[in-house]
């Protein structure tokens, strides 16, 4: 008796990385949409500041966005299956987690002053 051949899994398309690449690091977006688009600006947020520079946009079709809210839906499923599950904190707003104030490391402990 012999096994019925596994089904491979479809190849996506190979993805070239120019070399003048730029690496945007990004802790905010903000979505907007036409009828016919999603618009995606990614933007890096300074502690303590108030405003921030877009740093890409991308443009999709509602349909492209829809496959990549079920990509991202999936990634972060086994992210989270690998490394535990992200906590959003639900005692604060978001933007009061986002855009609070710049802490700095906590101050080490003073020593006790000698005891007579």
């Amino acid at each position: 008796m012999t096994t019925p051949p596994i089904p491979q899994k479809p190849v996506g398309p190979s993805l070239v990385l120019p070399e003048d690449l730029e690496l945007v690091y990004a802790n905010l977006a903000r979505i907007a949409h036409s009828p016919s688009d999603i618009v995606f600006d990614f933007a890096h947020l300074l502690p303590a500041e108030t405003s921030a520079k877009v740093r890409a946009r991308v443009v999709m079709t509602p349909f492209s966005a829809k496959l990549l809210l079920k990509a991202l839906a999936d990634n972060l499923a086994r992210y989270e299956a690998a490394y535990g599950e992200i906590r959003i904190p639900t005692n604060t707003t978001l933007a009061d987690t986002l855009f609070r104030p710049f802490q700095g490391p906590p101050e080490p402990p003073k020593p006790e002053p000698p005891k007579e």
